[in-house]
């Protein structure tokens, strides 16, 4: 593979945006969801027992621990971890020297603390994915805060393959799972006719997607399954080519699920993860720059060609196999395709036992190349020092690589029992130590498709008489049938998420819609800006319902009219059944069910002592005023502070008062009645206006800078031809100065010449003379 510098910057740029989506997205609902008049507070899941910091922290891996010692409540502590965590993921987007190791640990630290407290709302696997990327990151990205440098590393293609890796076990996991559920959809090729209207949050055009003939959805179906299972082999690839296509491949499927459904950062992530199939020749085509590598110069015609047929070979077993397996036929009487599974579940179990070791020892393969190949540069390096600190770094790191390697295989053979039974017990040891850390986790994306005799949706109803109702609509969720789908891509509201898995079954299995209808029945504001962010839109805003219930529709999309145009409404709907029945505050059933899943905190008196009956995961705790108070040093503004009298009557509770405190609740007060989508979405732009701005600004810097060196040259060219001139010039003066010389010379030869010649005359005639005078004296 070619070098990786640009796609490893890009995808370090990437993650730090991710991150802060994932944080302002979080930090909106944290008093609805986590705060002292939430939903599941979050001081319920930190127990104070006397323990060290250090074994608090070995316990429950949070930085919440560190709030009484801040003198900060739990809400207060968890919004100030997320307003941390924003902030400087934003300076990492925004400033290339902070996409650093160091920055993208703390940033993991403080999504885990989140995570750790985050029940039910966090449970969700692309939380799992981030925090598994994220601290990948911390071992792809430069130390540049210590080392003072951002110059490329030998051992970096090594750490980036890790990111590939994880590519490969999140799409091959995803389509394997959905045969393996044995979901009659999935294997009927069915499932997407279903899919677009019964997932949590559709976009408008699912509803335009949802209208597409049922050959086409099957055909996208075994789309979907050609990308997910036999393409993530190309990955791997030593063929540049193929990488590239399984690239597209993946970025069409991501875009397709973006546009037709909300699904927060998750598809973001994916893109990003996809860029470590990349290289820099492939990014420079995209910035339309030059290639100066020559690579494909250099390759031998007869190598090109062998390439050239290898990759024939691939995408003609890829066609072949994908025709016999879905039984591909051309229907010319209907103008369509028609599809079917031509293998039985058996027989895919068969093929799953087959390839997942070799899976493992492809990646093994792979793994190994990178070492090698960075091993070596490390080894040419002139410098003896920097070639033993190369050597250095290139160990660590490959170690790193190797044991996160290592540990992702056990989440990895979930897969199918027999390979996972077949791993080094040893490995299977190291993710036992490491799985509360969230490094390494299993996925599998729509195991099974819901809602296939209509998508089920839980509409709550308030009333002040018990006569009249009124539906109390979501921002998000469908609800009104008129209401179109929203775009909300990629904030996350939390509840609308959980609403849908609780329409799925009985409430009984969503202990926290309990709790969701004690808080409306109270009016608690900080919930009832999860449902609406405008308070004023919410029926019951002046005056909290006395009465509320909860019924289960049947919700589809509408169809076309006949005439082709579109309806008037975006759903239909059908009452199912009760799901909640009619509960006001004290009614016996809403009390009782509060009191089983431990959902109040209770004063009780027994004697002269006062004991709290708290609750810890279903589990209650006692403990006297006497040892509240002994925790109070430590457990300063925690759980046995916050105090609940029979009938829920709040004992007084005392406010964190410190500057900390205070400024996060000005940040608050700044940020309420504002959109989450909205603030996510003008922070993409901004930071992503800045980045451009600063890229055009490097750009016209460098323009610059070749001009003047472009110039320089010109000078220094226009410099030698005048002294070449100049000595022309002066080796022509000589020239003239030496013909001339030699013309006078030869002159004088001549004057000579003729003298000579002159007096010769002369002597003759006076020997003539002399000659006729003899004559006559004869």
């Amino acid at each position: 593979m070619g070098e990786t510098i640009l796609p490893r910057r890009l995808f370090l740029w990437c993650m730090a945006l991710i991150y802060m989506v994932a944080f302002v997205s979080l930090y909106v609902q944290i008093p609805g969801l986590y705060g002292n008049d939430g939903l599941l507070p979050a001081r319920w899941q930190l127990r104070y027992t006397g323990k060290s910091l250090l074994e608090q922290l070995l316990t429950s891996p949070t930085l919440l621990w560190l709030g009484p010692r801040l003198g900060l409540d739990t809400q207060t502590a968890m919004e100030l971890l997320c307003l941390t965590g924003a902030a400087l993921s934003l300076a990492a987007t925004l400033l290339e020297p902070l996409r650093d190791s160091l920055v993208f640990f703390c940033l993991w630290a403080l999504y885990l603390s989140m995570y750790q407290v985050g029940q039910v709302f966090l449970y969700f696997q692309w939380d799992n994915l981030l925090l598994e990327t994220g601290f990948l990151c911390i071992l792809v990205a430069p130390l540049t805060l210590i080392r003072g440098s951002r110059t490329v590393r030998d051992h970096d293609p090594v750490t980036f393959w890790l990111i590939r890796w994880l590519l490969f076990r999140l799409m091959f996991a995803s389509g394997v799972v959905k045969l393996t559920s044995r979901c009659p959809t999935w294997w009927g090729l069915t499932a997407l006719t279903y899919h677009y209207e019964t997932q949590c949050i559709p976009t408008p055009l699912a509803w335009f997607a949802h209208q597409l003939p049922v050959c086409w959805q099957k055909l996208s179906v075994v789309g979907t399954f050609i990308i997910e299972i036999p393409v993530p082999f190309l990955f791997f690839s030593p063929l540049r080519r193929l990488r590239l296509a399984a690239f597209y491949m993946q970025l069409l499927l991501q875009v397709l699920i973006i546009l037709s459904g909300n699904y927060n950062f998750f598809n973001l992530l994916t893109v990003t993860l996809c860029l470590s199939l990349l290289d820099d020749r492939h990014v420079n085509f995209w910035l339309r720059k030059a290639d100066k590598s020559g690579d494909e110069n250099n390759d031998s015609k007869l190598l090109l060609w062998l390439s050239r047929l290898v990759e024939l070979l691939v995408w003609a077993l890829m066609i072949f196999g994908t025709i016999i397996c879905f039984d591909l036929q051309v229907d010319s009487a209907k103008n369509s395709v028609s599809s079917r599974t031509a293998f039985t579940y058996h027989q895919f179990n068969q093929f799953l036992k087959t390839v997942t070791i070799p899976c493992i020892w492809i990646g093994v393969l792979s793994l190994t190349w990178e070492l090698v190949t960075s091993m070596f540069r490390c080894a040419c390096i002139s410098s003896f020092l920097k070639r033993f600190w190369g050597m250095i770094q290139w160990t660590v790191f490959s170690a790193a690589a190797v044991s996160m390697f290592a540990v992702s295989l056990v989440p990895f053979s979930y897969i199918e029992y027999d390979s996972h039974s077949r791993l080094w017990p040893g490995v299977r040891q190291a993710y036992g130590l490491v799985d509360r850390y969230q490094l390494v986790n299993s996925y599998g994306l729509f195991r099974r498709m819901t809602g296939v005799g209509g998508r089920p949706e839980v509409v709550i109803e308030g009333s002040n008489d018990g006569n009249t109702w009124t539906e109390i609509e979501f921002m998000y969720k469908p609800g009104n049938v008129s209401a179109s789908p929203p775009v909300v891509t990629p904030h996350q509201p939390r509840l609308d998420w959980q609403m849908w898995f609780a329409a799925l079954g009985p409430q009984t299995q969503s202990p926290w819609f309990t709790s969701l209808m004690y808080r409306l029945l109270q009016g608690k504001r900080e919930v009832i800006e999860l449902i609406q962010t405008d308070v004023s839109k919410y029926p019951f805003h002046e005056e909290p319902p006395t009465y509320l219930r909860a019924h289960r529709y049947r919700y589809w999309f509408t169809e076309p009219k006949a005439d082709g145009s579109f309806p008037e409404r975006w759903w239909r709907r059908v009452y199912d059944e009760e799901f909640y029945p009619r509960v006001h505050l004290g009614n016996t059933f809403l009390e009782g069910m509060l009191t089983q899943f431990g959902l109040k905190v209770n004063l009780s008196i027994n004697g002269d002592d006062h004991w709290i009956m708290t609750n810890y995961d279903g589990f209650p705790t006692f403990l006297s005023v006497r040892e509240t108070k002994a925790f109070e040093g430590e457990a300063n503004f925690y759980d046995f502070s916050f105090l609940y009298v029979l009938q829920d009557k709040s004992a007084s509770r005392r406010v964190s008062n410190t500057s900390v405190a205070q400024a996060v609740r000005r940040v608050r007060a700044q940020v309420r009645g504002v959109p989450a989508h909205t603030l996510i979405w003008t922070l993409i732009a901004c930071s992503a206006t800045f980045c451009l701005l600063q890229g055009l600004r490097g750009k016209n810097r460098h323009t610059e800078q070749t001009a003047v060196t472009n110039k320089a040259a010109e000078k220094v060219d226009d410099l030698n031809e005048g002294g070449d001139e100049s000595l022309s010039d002066h080796s022509e003066e000589k020239q003239a100065k030496e013909d001339e010389s030699e013309k006078n010379t030869d002159d004088e030869e001549e004057e000579e010449n003729e003298q000579k010649s002159v007096s010769e005359n002369d002597d003759e005639e006076e020997l003539v003379k002399k000659d006729e005078s003899h004559d006559e004296s004869f």
